[in-house]
């Protein structure tokens, strides 16, 4: 039990992208982030705070990328830049625990835009501590899984 004043804040992130590299390196590499979705939870209990954005990728998605998520090229064109997001996002997660499904992925994304913005915008980890649920429910081995 939590007895300290302390609040514990967390955001729950997901985010979707123009698709993967496959051609070796960073699975980010000379991709973007396309929506950002996070919701805030303090002390276990939604706050009805959130944050939700698409953004402008100034370059094309991948077919693949659109059948997982549906989101097109066309669809974004008047959305914008992550740069004039990114200020607002940063203040979203500052200092929260950030939990994602596959945390790896969207951290990787976001770390590649706070870098190609200003790398001394840091790290994703700089900001806020990161929960990886995929990770954690691969410590669970007797879990029901639905992949056979």
């Amino acid at each position: 039990m939590n007895t300290s004043n302390k609040s514990h804040r967390i955001v729950v992130l997901d985010t979707e992208t123009t698709g993967m590299n496959r051609e070796g390196g960073p699975t980010y590499l000379n991709h973007r982030i396309i929506e950002i979705g996070a919701v805030e939870i303090i002390d276990r209990k939604l706050t009805g705070r959130h944050f939700h954005v698409y953004i402008k990728p100034n370059r094309e998605i991948q077919p693949d990328a659109i059948t997982v998520h549906g989101i097109t090229d066309e669809f974004l064109l008047d959305k914008p830049d992550y740069k004039e997001i990114h200020q607002e996002f940063l203040e979203f997660i500052d200092g929260a625990e950030l939990v994602a499904h596959n945390a790896p992925f969207d951290v990787g994304f976001m770390d590649y835009e706070f870098s190609m913005l200003d790398p001394a915008i840091g790290k994703t980890a700089d900001h806020c501590q990161i929960t990886d649920t995929l990770a954690m429910a691969k410590r669970m081995p007797n879990m029901p899984s639905r992949k056979t």
